[in-house]
């Protein structure tokens, strides 16, 4: 039995259908029943990572854990409740219950480096060193930007480049990022349930074309075949725009903890041990942004 955390967000549904379709047994932890995640033949656990009892159960008779659940954005205090405390706890109930390998989703950029520049690098950060630092065999994955057609942050930038005249590039556009196509993210995960080569090893994922900002914007109008100019907007407006926009409700595309992780550099896998490793196809950006045009 796996157990799938995070199965109801953006990647999570993604890797469940794909350890379904190998025929793996699989159980969710969801904080409110899911009619897509049961018709797929999935267990179902009520809970969430604040409450450790609810955790022991969801693990109970596991041979593995898939662990996928993150907040981008929120107080200090939640990133510590939900992804630094819940992983602290998911990990100890997964070893006292003997699973044999924890399978986590970290996120590319994230070092000891970076780890005091937003909350959400602290908290996986943190994370990272709870599963390396215990008893069980385990697998971390650094993804870069996630692209899917119907959620994660492609859609938002399709519906930009469509509806705005011209279209806004933060900074100089020079710094670089990798996309991944979302099943391909889903792919790794499920193959490293039972890839022993990748038992120990902390993996960068990044699909097989990095670009600058400049270079991804140009790419995403021409697919959708439209012909709209760029405008560099300073750092410095959008972290004020950013400090009005983030206060709405709802999930905020552009934050200032985002900004400071889009300053920081480069977004892009340091070495292709994943694609040594694991050998999967993935799909070319153009392709991901022909999906989502």
């Amino acid at each position: 039995m796996i157990l799938v955390t995070g199965g109801t967000g953006f990647v999570g549904p993604k890797v469940v259908h794909a350890l379904r379709a190998a025929e793996k047994p699989v159980r969710c932890l969801v904080r409110k029943p899911s009619e897509t995640l049961a018709a797929w033949g999935c267990e179902l656990v009520e809970g969430d990572m604040t409450d450790s009892a609810s955790l022991r159960r969801a693990v109970e008779g596991c041979d593995a854990v898939v662990h996928l659940v993150a907040i981008r954005q929120g107080r200090e205090e939640q990133f510590r409740q939900v992804m630094e405390q819940g992983t602290r706890d998911l990990v100890a109930a997964a070893a006292d219950a003997r699973v044999r390998r924890f399978v986590l989703m970290s996120a590319l950029g994230t070092s000891e480096e970076t780890k005091d520049l937003v909350p959400y690098y602290h908290a996986k950060w943190e994370q990272e060193e709870t599963i390396a630092g215990s008893p069980l065999e385990h697998v971390i994955f650094r993804p870069s930007f996630i692209f899917g057609r119907d959620g994660g942050i492609l859609p938002t930038f399709a519906k930009l480049a469509k509806l705005t005249p011209v279209t806004p590039v933060i900074g100089s556009g020079k710094q670089r990022i990798q996309p991944i196509w979302v099943d391909d993210v889903a792919a790794y995960f499920a193959a490293a349930i039972d890839k022993p080569e990748a038992a120990g090893h902390t993996f960068e994922l990044g699909g097989p074309d990095i670009v600058s900002w400049n270079e991804f914007w140009d790419r995403l109008k021409k697919a959708q075949g439209i012909r709209r100019p760029s405008l560099h907007v300073p750092v410095s407006l959008m972290k004020a725009n950013a400090l009005v926009t983030e206060r709405l409700p709802g999930n905020i595309p552009l934050t200032r903890d985002l900004l400071k992780m889009l300053e920081h550099g480069d977004n892009v896998a340091a070495d292709d041990s994943a694609v040594r490793t694991f050998e999967l196809p993935l799909v070319p950006l153009d392709e991901q942004l022909r999906r989502a045009a």
